[in-house]
């Protein structure tokens, strides 16, 4: 995962710079699992941090993991605008916007697809938020052999779109 986090950081460079964001990591184990869509799920957390921050305030995000049982539970912290707790589980559903076009630009497909590539790893994802106190979002993966992945090399917003219960 420290390679995955990597890639991801590399993939945000340009909205991390622009941004003055801050971020950081511990260090990662290791998991079994498709690179791209894991890369995938860190870069979309990651940017999110960025992208919902607080006006004036630098965002910062950090990474981080622990073991849980037969699972490793990562954690993506930031320090940004938050979210409501009734609304929090609405966030992983396709095409759900807490703010307008106009606030923040996004499609409402991130968070849904996070959650499908977490679930195709044989894992979960939530998050804990609460308004202008920044978010912590978490997804566990299993620690040893990962779950078969259904058509783990082709993950795109259709096939989220499509699954979508």
């Amino acid at each position: 995962m420290n390679v995955i986090f990597d890639q991801a950081v590399a993939n945000c460079t340009a909205s991390i710079r622009d941004g003055q964001a801050r971020v950081t990591r511990e260090e990662l184990p290791t998991v079994r699992g498709d690179l791209s869509q894991l890369t995938q799920l860190l870069q979309d957390l990651i940017g999110n941090a960025v992208k919902f921050r607080k006006p004036d305030v630098p965002p910062e995000i950090h990474v981080g993991s622990r073991r849980d049982g037969e699972y490793w539970q990562f954690w993506i912290q930031d320090n940004g605008i938050g979210i409501s707790p009734n609304q929090v589980d609405r966030i992983f559903r396709v095409f759900q916007r807490l703010h307008t076009q106009d606030q923040y630009p996004g499609t409402g497909l991130g968070l849904a697809i996070c959650k499908k590539i977490v679930e195709r790893h044989g894992g979960r994802i939530w998050a804990e938020s609460q308004p202008g106190q920044g978010s912590t979002f978490r997804f566990t993966l299993p620690e040893g052999r990962t779950a078969a992945l259904n058509d783990a090399s082709t993950m795109s917003a259709e096939t989220c779109c499509h699954d979508q219960e």
